[in-house]
C-alpha cells in the first residue's frame, strides 16, 4: 500500500526534529547496578547521531579509566573522551542502524535509541535480535 505524499512529508520533515530531542548530555545507568557510571554528550551532524563520553562518574578502575580490552585505534586510550556511539539515523520515531561500543567489555554492538520521555533515553546493543538496554537520564 502507498503512502500518501503528505505522510511522506511529514515524515521527512520530522526527522531532525527527533534527532534534535536525543541531542544533549546523558547520565549512563549501569543496568545491573543501577550506578550512574559517565556522561555521553550526544551530537548530530549529517542527520545521525553520535555519542562521546565527556566525563566519567563511576569507575572501579580509577578516576580516567582505559579502554584495555578494546581492539584497534582504541586499544588503551582513555574512555572519558572517547566516541562511544555512532551512526545512528532516524527511523519511525526512534534512531537504528548505528554502533555502540561498551569500554568495559571492549566489544562493539548494533545499536538503536528511543526516547522514553523528555529526560529519559533508552540505548540498545544488539547481537542478532537480542538486545540489552540501559536507560540513559538527560543532565
Amino acid at each position: 500500500m502507498r503512502k500518501p505524499l503528505f505522510i511522506l512529508l511529514a515524515m521527512m520533515l520530522a526527522s531532525p526534529a527527533i534527532a534534535a530531542d536525543a541531542v544533549g548530555r546523558w547520565k549512563t545507568i549501569d543496568d545491573e547496578t543501577g550506578k550512574v557510571k559517565s556522561i555521553v554528550e550526544i551530537t548530530e551532524a549529517g542527520g545521525k547521531l553520535s555519542g562521546r563520553v565527556v566525563d566519567i562518574l563511576h569507575s572501579d578502575r580509577g578516576p580516567n579509566p582505559a579502554c584495555d580490552k578494546c581492539d584497534g585505534a582504541n586499544k588503551g586510550k582513555p574512555i572519558k573522551g572517547m566516541t562511544i556511539l555512532w551512526g545512528l539515523k532516524p527511523d519511525s520515531g526512534e534512531w537504528t542502524g548505528g554502533h555502540i561500543l561498551d569500554p568495559a567489555k571492549g566489544k562493539t554492538y548494533k545499536a538503536k535509541a528511543k526516547l522514553i520521555d523528555d529526560n529519559r533515553l533508552g540505548v540498545s546493543g544488539c547481537v542478532a535480535f537480542i538486545c540489552r538496554e540501559q536507560v540513559w537520564v538527560r543532565e
